[in-house]
């Protein structure tokens, strides 16, 4: 088989002795048994393998003491072998975790079998098109693949049943290849095949037959009897049958000299479509989606919880929640996903009946919750693309950021193949087009979807049946209910003429009676006359609001709402609808409005006493989509061009600056960008430490995007490509390959837009080091290779070394070595050259690794430890504690484990000073490892659950294969017992 694994091309060779080869050079695929472990993985093509099964295929029913840490430290070696440049703490790209098994990831592998199966399926088209000297020469070039007894070698109960059938299925095809011939004509040329395989198989009644006709052709009747005669005296010997119909009926043709004698019907070999042998699968997937861990570790007791906090004020729509209660279904086990549509106008409160609802009926889905914004009417054009909407989704079921397929596709497939079997509850709120919604739905029963939309979603209703409700204002007496619950019993009975004429002058729309209650709330003393009075005198036309009856016109409310606030927060108001993310932080409010952050605070505060603003997390304020529309129109129209681009200026410059400032926190000896002064009054914002660092980016993660994204859009290119710069770092450690991708793509935009050369040769080296993460060998040298002329045009010496530095890592992932080392040594002369220690010492560490990766791990340690030395030299903890790591790793290679266990735990100490929980728990994983290869079972148990811990702190994906390490090892965690999942 052939496999792209981001490491460079796998070739696999089943249908012989099991081997294989990265590049020319064949790999050490270990014991035995563990080839057996590989043999199962490659044959089950993508589907998940559970530990048990995995047991019971290697060593059947009576396995050894230990079975399941053994085989788990199998499937660790062929990891190492197969993916050995994968990053220590970077998940598994190819053999995958998937609840207590694993999976090969299938979707780039072609192979000797595949490659086989192939000419057959290729061969009976070519035959059904009348073409049967094309399907002649397709089956005789698939038979080639052969070339031996399949898995010869390899031990245990699945390898041996495998190998009777991939055997018949070899004779099968030879059959039929020779069935096809003789319709050619061909009974001379293919009669010595016969005669051998006969002789082979004196038992297949087929090979019988077709051996007849071919005598019969060549005028040798005499012959053809007697090898009739001896196949039958065989089958009544050996199995005390006669020979069956077919045969008997060719026989008495032969003797009846029938001249138009034709080959036998054989039967067409079926497509082994699972890899597996089982061609009814008893239990089949859904069409088209893969296995779901094909692409991704998916944990599977991960429930995720993500509906927004209900309404406390919630009144009314009794009418509407009893439709909705009625798409519940009676049986526990619906034969269908069920779709409801929340259709209506704006302001209609789709989303506020949506979420209370999904709250009454959320204990009827003991597989979780999810939650989307769609953003379908989002006026400053970040509507969510639904790649976007389902990686959220696939991370929040379990599946590790880094595994997330590319293309919506393939990530719609994924998501479909999580959710079976599955019970989840989905809203999918503001949608704007079915479009958007078709790659969300679940394609199994179980599921129950809610989508709200202003659109009444035709293709939805037509295409997957779903459930519409259209939603219109409320009635006179809920709206009048609502107004009651917010500002009071008392004002309302005090005055109720005037509580009328405000629920209709809202048009009985919740989103504008909100606003006036808030109003109304805030200002207690206010008679609701005035209020009224007011509402009447700025009574005009919102278009948004329109619903084709001038009652429902309800713009006056928020005109009325936006000029009663103060000039301050007025100004904001118009300020923040610049803004091109989903939601913004006070800092950048602050950016925006040319206002300190403390100051700012309060304007916000304003702004969501009046709602309108909402501040949905402490500290991150989103608009309603019309209020967005809103602010907007005002901001066109009061505010001049020079202060919106002003505005957006001091924008960009906060996101640029805190950018760069986060990442220069989290790796302050790394090489800097010149950046251009910072117009914003207060600067950007100080981090302490590298966490809150980190969780800054964290927070801002689409919101950056969607700034890189306007800024090459909008005429802040130099911003769009520095930006993209500082993001590289924290974003690629977190796996957020897909926006980086994104990112650089902008940035590259830009820079080209206006003739930097500079920003487009960091465009280029961020695209090409992230195809390498893709495995997009071509592209990545393309763009690498284009990056490295510019910075050479440039006389950017750190920007030719960066470059040099990516290129090694894609030679490393292509098995290049030697180019790899070549790479290195340049990049290390260019930061000599530039004075550049710590780079420098991180390129020596490198340089190790690659020995490492050619098993010359004596050299390994000797760059290493130069690292180390480097490192220690200049006060770099961070970089010293990487080099210490790979030490431990060249010192565990080599089988001097307490060698390994103390730089380990040199490298554990300056984690643990710096604060980077995530390393801190990878190396712990390694300290395990080589105290479990040392056979101290016990320290090992210690250190991997210290590993969790740190894992779980942040519900990192990686805490899932932890916790069955830990249960293989019978030493369940808190809450857990060695049986099972907690």
């Amino acid at each position: 088989m052939t496999v792209t694994d981001g490491a460079g091309v796998l070739r696999f060779s089943l249908l012989g002795p099991l081997r294989a080869w990265r590049g020319e050079t064949e790999l050490a695929l270990g014991s035995p048994q563990q080839r057996a472990v590989l043999a199962v993985l490659l044959l089950r093509r993508g589907r998940a393998v559970g530990v048990g099964e995995l047991v019971d295929g290697i060593w059947g029913h009576d396995p050894p003491a230990g079975a399941v840490p053994v085989l788990r430290t199998y499937v660790s070696r062929l990891r190492k072998v197969l993916e050995s440049d994968r990053t220590p703490g970077v998940p598994p790209r190819l053999v995958v975790s998937i609840g207590d098994g694993y999976a090969l990831r299938t979707e780039e592998i072609t192979s000797d079998l595949g490659e086989f199966e192939e000419g057959l399926a290729l061969a009976e088209l070519r035959r059904a098109r009348g073409d049967s000297r094309g399907a002649a020469r397709l089956l005789g070039t698939a038979l080639t693949a052969w070339h031996g007894t399949p898995l010869a070698g390899v031990p245990g109960p699945f390898a041996v049943t495998e190998r009777a059938r991939l055997t018949e299925r070899r004779l099968t095809a030879l059959e039929y290849w020779l069935r096809v011939e003789l319709e050619l004509g061909r009974h001379e040329a293919v009669l010595p095949e016969l005669v051998a395989l006969r002789g082979a198989q004196p038992l297949r009644e087929a090979v019988c037959e077709l051996l007849l006709v071919a005598l019969h052709r060549c005028g040798r009747q005499a012959e053809a009897l007697e090898v009739y005669a001896g196949t039958r005296r065989t089958l009544v010997d050996e199995l005390g049958i006669e020979p069956g119909p077919s045969l008997r009926a060719t026989h008495a043709r032969l003797l009846a000299g029938d001249p138009d004698l034709s080959p036998p019907p054989v039967p067409v070999p079926a497509p082994d479509t699972d890899g597996t042998g089982r061609e009814d699968d008893p239990d089949p997937e859904p069409a088209d989606d893969p296995d779901p861990d094909e692409h991704a570790r998916v944990a599977g007791d991960v429930h995720p919880s993500q509906l927004p906090a209900d309404l406390p004020l919630f009144t009314g729509r009794d009418t509407e929640l009893g439709q909705v209660d009625a798409l519940l279904p009676a049986e526990e086990h619906p034969a269908t996903a069920v779709i409801g549509l929340i259709n209506g106008m704006a302001g209609a409160g789709k989303t506020t009946l949506a979420v209370h609802w999904a709250h009454r009926v959320a204990h009827r889905f003991p597989d979780g919750s999810l939650y989307v914004n769609l953003r379908g009417y989002d006026q400053g054009g970040s509507v969510m693309d639904p790649s976007e909407a389902l990686e959220t989704f696939l991370v929040a079921l379990g599946v590790a950021p880094q595994a997330v397929p590319e293309g919506l596709d393939a990530q719609a497939a994924l998501y479909r193949s999580v959710l079976a079997r599955r019970r989840v509850l989905i809203v999918l709120d503001n949608a704007r087009d079915s479009g958007q919604v078709r790659p969300l739905l679940p394609g199994t029963p179980g599921c129950l979807v809610i989508v709200t939309s202003r659109s009444r979603l035709t293709g939805l209703v037509a295409g997957h049946g779903a459930h519409p409700l259209t939603l219109g204002p409320l009635s006179t007496g809920e709206a009048r209910a609502m107004l009651t619950r917010r500002i009071g019993a008392v004002r309302v009975e005090a005055e109720p003429e005037a509580a009328d004429a405000i629920v209709e002058l809202c048009a009985r729309l919740p989103l504008a009676l909100a606003i006036v209650a808030a109003r109304a709330a805030h200002h207690p003393g206010f008679r609701l006359a005035d209020i009224a009075g007011e509402l009447r005198e700025t009574h005009g036309s919102l278009d948004a609001f329109t619903g084709g009856d001038a009652h429902t016109d309800a713009r006056a409310v928020f005109s009325w709402s936006y000029h009663a606030l103060p000039s301050p927060a007025a100004e904001l108001f118009r300020r923040l609808s610049l803004h091109p993310g989903p939601d913004i932080g006070t800092a950048a409010a602050a950016a925006l409005a040319a206002v300190p952050p403390r100051p700012v605070r309060a304007l916000l505060a304003e702004l969501t006493g009046a709602s309108l603003l909402g501040e949905h997390a402490p500290g991150r304020y989103a608009f309603h989509d019309l209020l967005r529309a809103y602010a907007r129109e005002l901001a066109d129209t009061e505010d001049t061009e020079e202060r919106r681009d002003a505005a957006l200026h001091r924008m960009h410059d906060h996101y640029l600056h805190t950018t760069h400032h986060a990442s220069a926190i989290i790796s302050p000896l790394r090489e800097t960008l010149r950046l251009p002064p910072n117009t914003t009054d207060g600067g950007a914002p100080r981090f302490t430490g590298r966490k809150q660092a980190m969780q800054w980016l964290r927070t801002e993660r689409h919101v950056l995007r969607a700034v890189v994204e306007h800024g090459a859009a909008h005429g802040y290119e130099d911003h769009a490509w520095r930006t993209a710069v500082g993001l590289d770092l924290y974003f690629d450690r977190l796996g957020f390959w897909h926006d980086l991708m994104e990112i650089n793509s902008a940035a590259l935009r830009a820079a080209r837009a206006v003739g930097d050369r500079l920003g487009e040769a960091h465009a280029l080296r961020g695209l090409g080091f992230f195809h390498t993460r893709f495995a997009h060998s071509a592209e990545a040298r393309r763009d690498l290779g284009r990056a490295l002329e510019l910075f050479r045009a440039e006389g950017d010496l750190p920007g030719q070394a960066r470059t040099r530095r990516c290129l090694a890592y894609q030679a490393n992932g292509e098995g290049r070595f030697t180019v790899s080392l070549d790479h290195y040594e340049h990049a290390r002369e260019l930061y000599r050259t530039e004075g550049n220690t710590s780079s420098e010492a991180i390129v020596l560490n490198e340089v190790g690794w690659t020995y490492i990766l050619l098993g010359e791990h004596d050299k390994a340690l000797e760059h290493c430890e130069k690292a180390v030395a480097l490192h220690q030299e200049i006060g770099d903890p961070i970089g010293e504690a990487a080099a210490q790591d790979s030490v431990g790793y060249a010192h565990h290679q080599l089988g001097r484990y307490d060698a390994a266990v103390e730089r380990f735990e040199q490298a554990l100490a300056l984690y643990r000073e710096v604060g980077d929980h995530y390393l801190e728990a990878d190396t712990l994983r390694h300290i395990a490892d080589s105290r479990l290869a040392a056979g101290d079972r016990d320290a090992a148990i210690g250190a991997f659950r210290k590993a969790l811990a740190l894992l779980e702190e942040t519900s990192h994906p990686e805490a899932a294969d932890l916790r069955a390490t830990l249960r293989d090892l019978g030493a369940a965690g808190p809450g857990e017992t060695g049986d099972g999942p907690p």
